[in-house]
């Protein structure tokens, strides 16, 4: 399985969040969503732009600007 940030993946790509590698405040809100390491992602779309992005996370989804998702790391599950 490979590596990458959250930013990275692409549609319908499935994978496991790793790392938050962000402090402060922004990475206290990343976490507070639920995106923890050890829970399972899958990228349910983008918008025209690319950005946002929108998750499904824990049966909801849930919706990260690029420069949020550039935090993530992510092991994609083939």
């Amino acid at each position: 399985m490979s590596r990458m940030m959250l930013r990275q993946m692409k549609k319908h790509q499935k994978g496991v969040i790793i790392a938050v590698k962000k402090g402060g405040e922004l990475g206290r809100r990343i976490r507070d969503m639920g995106l923890v390491p050890g829970t399972e992602i899958t990228v349910q779309g983008r918008a025209p732009l690319y950005d946002p992005v929108a998750l499904r996370v824990m049966g909801s989804v849930l919706s990260l600007r690029n420069n949020e998702a550039d935090f993530i790391e992510v092991e994609v599950q083939p």
